[in-house]
């Protein structure tokens, strides 16, 4: 009796664990495949682009310095140029998060040419509460929308598409 009682507990709990993972936050996406990220700093906007049509639109905060192309690590900028989404974070600091390629090989290049580091770790995510007050530019060289918006883009886009970083 014993035995059976801890099975039958033993797998509640596996069929409880895989009902509370991070893909059951959400509602699967249905739309159309984006197949680009668009970002403008200058207009402080953002596209989700599917073939040729803008599919979604979004207002964003970048790096503290966003004046310019990110260069060095530290240096609070933003990235611009062509970069692909390389990971997706369901345990980011920042509520959900999703890599981008920074840096490519003509980054790293130029950062060695000048003897210093070119940094890393450059993400499209959410807030958590965080930062609130701070400005519209309050990242270390990120892209950071809302929670909720975060959380479509985190259902929206793969791994593998461009993001095209524009001043």
């Amino acid at each position: 009796m014993q035995r059976r009682t801890l099975l039958m507990g033993l797998s509640g709990l596996t069929l409880l664990a895989s009902c509370g993972g991070d893909s059951a936050k959400f509602l699967p996406y249905t739309g159309p495949k984006i197949t680009q990220i668009q970002i403008y700093k200058a207009e402080r906007k953002m596209y989700l682009i599917s073939i040729d049509k803008v599919v979604k639109e979004y207002k964003i905060a970048l790096g503290g310095n966003p004046v310019g192309k990110k260069r060095f690590e530290g240096d609070g900028k933003t990235p611009e140029g062509l970069y692909f989404i390389d990971r997706q974070n369901p345990r980011s600091a920042y509520h959900l998060s999703i890599g981008i390629s920074y840096p490519n090989p003509q980054d790293r290049a130029y950062a060695e040419s000048q003897g210093r580091k070119p940094g890393g770790d450059i993400f499209i995510h959410g807030r958590a509460g965080k930062d609130k007050g701070r400005g519209k530019d309050w990242t270390a060289g990120c892209i950071a929308v809302t929670d909720r918006e975060i959380e479509d883009i985190y259902k929206m886009v793969s791994v593998g598409t461009p993001v095209w970083i524009f001043p």
